[in-house]
């Protein structure tokens, strides 16, 4: 699709009495959206759409939380795994890093599948196509209320004000689109929908189309270059389905095969439903039962009943009894009158101490539009995509980047919104308990560092082409599982701990207890491990990223086996395990401090003063952990200080908001400003708009 296509036309806008102010939560801007980060995200957990506010032609791009590459579940398991652990284990030991790395390139699976989108609704408006060109409205505005999770644009005509409102409910599962004039008679267009996979565009009648096609049944992640990287199959892939109704107020509505047409009508609504044939992670999308057209239509059939007005209701109802619960005043000045790209422009000239408030609850609506009870959690870009083979696959990367879109979810209030989350630990410990005893002959489960919709809990790296740095690390099940345990710590419902929380907790804890072992100093080791991401030189030179013990790996550990501790004592149950978790702890390879003050990322004192790496993994402890603190370690929290100042504050977005946090354990909240300054400088430097955050 053409820029033009997308209402990417530029042009200035003025204010004016005829356009409402938008609300004080809001992001807007004056322009439509000139590429995909621009647009507003919106979404009810399970439906996305990216909403682009173009003038003659008009962009949703729309997502289905179960659209996902994939024949379902596969041979992700490494048997070889388990006869190559002894021989890695003897290569560290001896200090012969390299050989280790390599060698462990041969415990890894395929990669991880990834998920697709949807497809697009344009609309085609053809008295403004050219409106940005031979007569500039004079005045353009498109926003994002946060208080309602409407996306709305506005703009004025030959003195007809358009009104286009755009919101995806969770109680009716549908997207609606309200398209409204201030004069009558003014709203004609031509409604399509598109999409990138093979599909096929069906006039249904009764003033509605649908279209029908299969996602692909492999795709080869974006950042390996192999030959016929999509694959499609007759029926490997999953099916969906995707439906518009158009309804209007006024005027008349005719349907083809090319589209929805709406003439002279003086408002008209347009819902979207959609359905796939995913069946659960554990089959094959080939022996579903499931009809995709069977859930579109039900819910566009029960949607197109009701009103405008009781939709948009009944939408803002649900949505504001999650979003209302909680409110924060930073204060307001009168940068926070300007549109968003703008206050981010300004950010470092002027005092905006709203735009801080704005992104707080920005952040609390992209948990709620991406994760909700019944849907799938919110992957890596929630649930917003554009691409068939889109960025690390937007599948769930759960070294940090899963964990992190859930922080919000207890300490903002949305602990429903974490629901999700629980569902895929709970299927990955089913999948995970298969891989722990194929490639580790160990009891209990383990996940790696990526998962997607099949709940892959093997290793990627497509056997042996992966690099150990990234490609090896086993502690996602101990880091999921705190999840659990500060769901229970903020609500104390003891039949959650019970039932679904400590199950889990103990299963991943039995697997390390069986994961670990002993190192000549007597300590237990996790092993191999890496330092996510992050490589180290020892001092004859090796440059490796396996090793004996690593810090994160340590922490994490230590974490599990201490939140298994408390929670059995709670319940008063499994006391046998606990002593056993407990003498293990005692044993675990104790945190050190470097050469340098600084605390120590691996089993030896290998760390750089000079790396700036993104990834922090071996404060893990001080955040989102607790074996750090001021008053109980405070040598080992000045040592994780220095470490960080090493660090610096640059890096990528979500890096430095794992250094916000940091800083903000340390009790220094000037320097958790500074880097919350540098992330709003990162976006001014690429200009975009504040949509990229997400």
């Amino acid at each position: 699709m053409s820029s033009k296509d997308r209402g990417t036309q530029s042009g200035s806008t003025s204010n004016n009495s005829s356009i409402p102010a938008p609300s004080d939560l809001a992001l807007w801007y004056p322009r439509p959206a000139a590429q995909w980060v621009e647009a507003l995200p919106i979404g009810n957990g399970r439906l996305g759409a990216m909403v682009f506010g173009g003038i003659g032609r008009e962009l949703l791009q729309l997502n289905e939380d179960t659209l996902w590459s994939g024949n379902g579940p596969h041979a992700w398991n490494n048997p070889h795994a388990l006869d190559v652990l002894p021989q890695v284990r003897r290569l560290l030991l001896a200090g012969e890093y390299e050989a280790a790395n390599e060698l462990c390139k041969q415990m890894q699976g395929p990669f991880t599948e990834s998920y697709q989108p949807l497809g697009n609704l344009v609309l085609t408006f053809d008295s403004l196509v050219d409106a940005w060109v031979s007569d500039v409205p004079t005045d353009y505005q498109r926003s994002l209320d946060l208080h309602t999770a409407v996306a709305t644009t506005r703009f004025v005509v030959d003195g007809v004000t358009y009104t286009r409102e755009c919101f995806v409910s969770a109680p009716d599962q549908v997207i609606v689109v309200r398209l409204s004039a201030d004069q009558p008679g003014k709203i004609s267009c031509t409604a399509t929908l598109e999409s990138l996979h093979p599909a096929q565009l069906t006039d249904n009648g009764a003033q509605s189309l649908s279209i029908a096609g299969r996602a692909p049944s492999h795709v080869v992640p974006n950042y390996d270059n192999m030959p016929n990287p999509i694959v499609y199959t007759a029926d490997g892939g999953i099916a969906f389905d995707l439906r518009l109704q158009a309804i209007a107020e006024g005027g008349q509505v005719t349907a083809s095969a090319q589209g929805v047409r709406v003439e002279n009508a003086d408002a008209a609504t347009l819902i979207l439903a959609a359905g796939t044939s995913f069946n659960g992670y554990q089959n094959a999308p080939s022996q579903s039962k499931i009809v995709p057209s069977a859930r579109a239509a039900h819910d566009l059939a029960a949607a197109s009943q009701q009103p405008y007005a009781t939709l948009r209701a009944r939408h803002e109802a649900d949505y504001g009894a999650l979003f209302g619960r909680v409110t924060l005043d930073l204060g307001t000045t009168a940068a926070a009158q300007l549109p968003t790209d703008e206050r981010i422009r300004q950010w470092h000239d002027h005092d905006d101490p709203h735009f801080v408030t704005l992104l707080f609850q920005y952040g609390r609506y992209l948990l709620i539009s991406s994760s909700r009870p019944g849907s799938q959690p919110a992957n890596l870009q929630g649930i917003w995509n554009e691409h068939i083979r889109p960025p690390w696959s937007s599948n769930y990367t759960i070294n940090i980047n899963t964990q992190m879109n859930y922080w919000p979810a207890e300490v903002a209030n949305l602990a429903e919104c974490h629901l999700p989350l629980f569902e895929m630990i709970r299927e990955l410990s089913e999948t995970g308990a298969k891989t722990a005893a194929t490639n580790y002959g160990c009891r209990g489960w383990v996940a790696h560092h990526n998962t997607d919709l099949w709940r892959q809990s093997a290793p990627v790296g497509d056997f042996g082409r992966g690099d150990p740095v990234w490609a090896h690390w086993l502690m996602s099940g101990g880091w999921l599982c705190q999840h659990l345990w500060e769901h229970f710590a903020f609500g104390r419902d003891e039949q959650f701990l019970r039932e679904q929380a400590y199950p889990l907790m103990r299963e991943a804890a039995q697997f390390y207890l069986d994961w670990l072992y002993e190192g000549p100093d007597g300590f237990l080791m996790s092993g191999p491990s890496t330092s996510p991401e992050n490589p180290y030189t020892t001092a004859d030179g090796q440059h490796a990223a396996v090793c004996n013990g690593s810090t994160m790996d340590m922490m994490i550990i230590w974490d599990l086996f201490t939140n298994c501790i408390e929670a059995s004592e709670i319940l008063g149950i499994d006391a046998e395990f606990r002593q056993a978790i407990e003498s293990a702890r005692q044993k675990l390879r104790p945190l050190t401090i470097g050469q340098h003050g600084q605390l120590q990322e691996w089993e030896k004192d290998w760390d750089d003063p000079q790396d700036q790496h993104r990834h922090c993994s071996h404060l893990f402890g001080l955040h989102p952990g607790r074996q750090i603190t001021p008053q109980g370690t405070p040598e080992l929290f000045d040592a994780a200080r220095r470490s960080l100042e090493f660090r610096g504050d640059g890096a990528t977005g979500w890096s430095m908001a794992w250094k916000i946090n940091f800083w903000a354990r340390f009790l220094d909240g000037d320097h958790a400003m500074i880097l919350l300054s540098n992330t709003i400088n990162l976006a001014e430097e690429k200009d975009v708009a504040i949509s990229n955050f997400s």
